[in-house]
């Protein structure tokens, strides 16, 4: 059942925003959806911050209610490419887990999500989560958002008094090219993203990390410009 469905129009919703493509669609489908979105980035010790200015750039272009950057140093842990500059960023397929998962990454972000919101009073998280074009996270998968579903209902105040949060992730399932179609009925402008593993601080792609590669199909599956900025 949609969000529209039960009654969405005006409520709130806290949507994690990193400044990627899949995260700017699902801002846009929340707002679709008519909640009141207040979104969240985090500054998890990422090598670069030209997506936390992507995150800004598409919060104000899609009317976010409210834009917020926590800061949590996941970098200090290390064990990622993308927040140790001494592990390489991989620039061809690899198999298993790549380097470029952050260990616990989106455990953490929902559940700074999941405190804001109930400091809000929303009863609705949404995540841009995909497991169909993911890279192989383990907390992509459909079987994480469901355990972080239950999680939700036994830790907050609003679970055990019988309001539990809702968490959406509305393109679980959906190709990139789908994702890319969507997010431009809906009105993102994907020139403001940033999803590149390695950017620089102009927000420009390197056009060969797996990020790179997956966004630059997606445009071409769906026929449209890539508007992506790159290096090379």
């Amino acid at each position: 059942m949609s969000a529209a469905a039960e009654g969405g129009a005006g409520q709130r919703a806290v949507v994690l925003l990193s400044g990627g493509l899949d995260s700017a669609t699902a801002l846009a489908w929340a707002r679709g959806q008519g909640y009141q979105c207040h979104a969240l980035s985090v500054a998890y010790g990422q090598r670069h911050h030209s997506e936390l200015a992507a995150a800004a750039r598409v919060a104000r272009a899609l009317g976010a209610h409210e834009h917020r950057v926590m800061h949590v140093d996941l970098g200090a842990l290390g064990g990622s490419a993308l927040t140790d500059a001494a592990i390489a960023v991989p620039e061809h397929a690899t198999s298993g887990i790549p380097v470029t998962y952050v260990p616990a990454r989106n455990t953490v972000l929902l559940s700074l999500a999941l405190a804001w919101a109930e400091v809000l009073g929303a009863r609705h998280l949404v995540i841009g989560v995909n497991a169909v074009d993911y890279s192989g996270y383990p907390d992509c998968r459909p079987e994480f958002i469901a355990a972080f579903r239950q999680l939700a209902r036994l830790a907050t105040r609003a679970g055990v008094e019988g309001g539990a949060l809702r968490i959406h992730a509305p393109l679980q399932h959906w190709s990139k090219e789908r994702i890319i179609r969507e997010g431009l009925r809906l009105g993102v402008d994907y020139a403001l993203t940033v999803s590149c593993y390695q950017a620089d601080e102009a927000g420009r792609a390197c056009g060969r990390c797996d990020s790179c590669r997956l966004r630059r199909e997606g445009f071409r599956s769906a026929g449209v410009a890539d508007p992506t900025r790159y290096t090379v």
